[in-house]
């Protein structure tokens, strides 16, 4: 598994960092990640068909992954993918890059597919359709290895937001719960003084979105009901011409993520940022828009460049 995503990471690839790579994979189209009907709350996940999407006329994301190692374009077409982080842009001739695409078996991803998203609403209300389901879910008995998603703590360190749960704990928090094979389990706990009550597992509105993408919009909700909104900073360069920079410090859900991808430039993870995005200067209005309507996120300014 670490050589097959070496690449992706760089020679000093760590174990830990297969879990977040594979979670880039899954958000930029390449695996799919699919609940298992077997009686488990076990997700699996595939290699993607191979796939294109048009972002405008000559610019398109391929996406997907053939079996066996095999190329996903294999000819003189290939030499016009360029590679960023985990996303692979084609520029070709408009005009017969449909064609050219599909005899090389890709198949067009409509673009409202890849931007769907889930419907706007204020953060009280999600949190309330949650609490709802909550109040009548499975008591939740003794779990080993909780890990919590502090709400208290500083919304510009995720990392740092993980703890296991303390004796004054009481509410409703985000959690990862370990299972004997596999990720761990993405769910919504209630907790009196430390001690599990209730338990959800994530995903709740939607069976085919990974756990993590609605876990992490309701912590977002949270966080913005409680006046601590999470953030991302918008980088404008050192010239007016230049693309603005938007950098994150929480993880975006796969549909926030296809969005603010579909129009910008993956560029990894920055110096004091989770990872950031490069988008065109006439994109940044409506994107900005996006985050804030669906995430309920704040935007700071850094005029100091790259």
């Amino acid at each position: 598994m670490l050589g097959a995503v070496r690449p992706l990471g760089g020679d000093e690839l760590q174990r830990d960092d297969v879990a977040e790579i594979l979670e880039q994979l899954v958000a930029s189209g390449d695996l799919l990640e699919l609940r298992h009907e077997g009686g488990r709350s076990t997700r699996l996940l595939y290699l993607a068909p191979p796939s294109f999407i048009e972002r405008f006329p000559g610019t398109y994301m391929v996406m997907g992954v053939r079996p066996f190692g095999a190329h996903l374009i294999g000819d003189e077409l290939a030499r016009a993918i360029e590679y960023e982080g985990h996303t692979r842009v084609l520029k070709t001739d408009p005009v017969e890059a449909d064609s050219e695409l599909r005899a090389r078996g890709l198949q067009r991803v409509a673009k409202d597919r890849w931007v769907a998203r889930p419907s706007s609403e204020t953060p009280a209300d999600l949190i309330g359709r949650h609490q709802a389901r909550l109040d009548v879910a499975t008591t939740a008995g003794e779990l080993d290895g909780l890990q919590l998603l502090d709400p208290a703590s500083k919304v510009r360190y995720y990392r740092g937001r993980w703890r296991t749960p303390a004796q004054t704990d009481t509410g409703d928090y985000v959690a990862r719960r370990p299972q004997a094979y596999g990720a761990d389990l993405w769910c919504l706990v209630r907790l009196e003084a430390g001690a599990p009550t209730r338990l959800m597992e994530f995903p709740v509105a939607d069976p085919v979105v990974p756990g993590r993408d609605e876990a992490w919009r309701y912590q977002a909700a949270v966080d913005a009901l409680r006046g601590t909104a999470q953030q991302f900073r918008i980088r404008r360069g050192n010239q007016p011409s230049d693309d603005p920079t938007l950098d994150f410090f929480s993880p975006l859900p796969g549909f926030a993520e296809r969005y603010v991808q579909f129009t910008g430039l993956a560029l990894g993870k920055t110096p004091g940022a989770l990872f950031s995005f490069r988008l065109p200067a006439a994109a940044l209005a409506d994107t900005t828009n996006f985050l804030t309507d669906m995430l309920w996120m704040t935007d700071q300014e850094d005029s100091s460049g790259d």
